[in-house]
């Protein structure tokens, strides 16, 4: 379909933006928050909007947001209970600032994930209990130690290791600095001005009896609420950023579950500057009926021509699953016409997995559909990596 050029002008702004960044965050506001997933889905799925007016917070499409979490206060209290100390007992946290212990654990520290200096403490106050602990850190074991470690948290081991005894500050000493977390950034500020959006998968799971809950996103999802302050700054995406408006040049972008999300801003963005090369977005998720984010944002992008082709993978809709990849291996011989003419490639969402399997089928159809062959693929994918053809933004 064929799209009129609106004119590209930068965002102007009458004086430099504040800089903002880990010691100086912006402090924004949730300004609204819905759910994405229905009724029926295993996961929960939420779209965020922050307000961003009068901060000067200034973006680009494929930039990522960092968010400062909070730990959950109810697993604080239970870590302060196991150990018999006084949550109001101070403490010199990471930041080096006075505050209670309550505090230091909710604000500043690492209270899930166990570390190596963790767990040798753990092993050293607990005597021969603590030995085969101690054996697991050998560093001829690490992958023994990191699978043992999978579903385990801080909290596991001061229950299980009850002779471990620790005062407060010393506790404190053994823990890692909370991380600031990164969300790929899911809208523009061309098409949303003022604000800045996000595509969050609250993270709960189970394992060893207990109701595990991600750091971050569970923060979202049950301690912040419209008006609360979100402190927070730019990373910015130099590598995942979109060809100028005026180039002509195919993208194609690859964006399951919440990899979606820079996609929405591109697809914003392309509209709002009235972007001449043709898009192509593959989507997957479980279900139709209940994952499908965002649906009708990509009919309409689809119906004004910002979109022209849209492939969707519901693993869970029949009786064998399928995913993106299985799609792109569906749409092989034009993905690879796309390619040829020179079409950026963009990935965004699971490292491990998904990224992997992207990159192997997009080997096996540059092998097969561009008769290039197993060692001609690997160079022409290398290549394209070269040439900033074959971006991704995986976690």
């Amino acid at each position: 379909m064929l799209r009129t050029l609106i004119s590209y002008e930068p965002i102007m702004m009458s004086e430099a933006p504040p800089v903002y960044s880990r010691k100086n965050p912006c402090a924004a506001q949730l300004k609204s928050v819905r759910l994405l997933t229905r009724p029926g889905s295993e996961k929960d799925t939420r779209h965020y909007e922050v307000d961003l007016r009068h901060s000067g917070l200034a973006f680009e499409p494929g930039d990522s947001l960092a968010l400062f979490p909070k730990n959950c206060p109810d697993l604080v209290e239970e870590i302060i209970r196991t150990l018999g100390l006084s949550a109001d007992e101070p403490v010199t946290p990471p930041s080096g600032a006075p505050a209670s212990l309550r505090t230091a654990l909710i604000d500043e520290c690492v209270i899930t994930q166990p570390d190596r200096k963790f767990l040798a403490a753990i092993a050293e106050q607990s005597g021969e209990k603590g030995s085969s602990l101690a054996a697991l850190l050998d560093p001829e074991r690490r992958q023994e130690l990191n699978a043992y470690l999978w579903g385990r948290e801080v909290i596991d081991f001061l229950l299980a290791y009850p002779e471990a005894r620790f005062t407060a500050q010393d506790f404190i000493n053994l823990l890692k600095k909370l991380q600031v977390r990164l969300y790929s950034i899911a809208s523009s500020l061309r098409a949303c001005p003022n604000q800045v959006d996000l595509t969050v998968a609250t993270v709960v799971f189970e394992s060893f009896g207990r109701k595990r809950k991600g750091v971050c996103t569970t923060w979202l999802a049950e301690r912040v609420s419209p008006g609360d302050p979100i402190p927070c700054f730019i990373t910015p995406g130099k590598g995942f950023r979109l060809p100028p408006p005026d180039d002509p040049t195919p993208i194609i972008m690859i964006g399951p579950g919440t990899g979606i999300a820079p996609f929405r801003a591109f697809l914003q963005e392309r509209r709002a500057t009235g972007a001449q090369g043709k898009a192509w977005l593959f989507f997957g998720e479980q279900r139709q009926a209940c994952d499908f984010f965002y649906k009708g944002e990509w009919e309409d992008f689809l119906a004004d021509g910002t979109l022209d082709r849209f492939d969707t993978a519901f693993s869970r809709d029949q009786d064998f699953k399928i995913y993106v990849q299985d799609r792109l291996r569906d749409r092989a011989a034009d993905l690879w016409r796309w390619i040829d003419d020179g079409a950026i490639v963009y990935v965004c969402g699971d490292a491990a997995r998904m990224a992997v399997d992207v990159d192997r089928t997009l080997h096996e159809i540059a092998a097969t559909q561009g008769g290039l062959g197993t060692d001609g693929a690997a160079a022409y994918i290398e290549q394209m990596r070269k040439d900033k053809r074959y971006r991704r933004d995986v976690y």
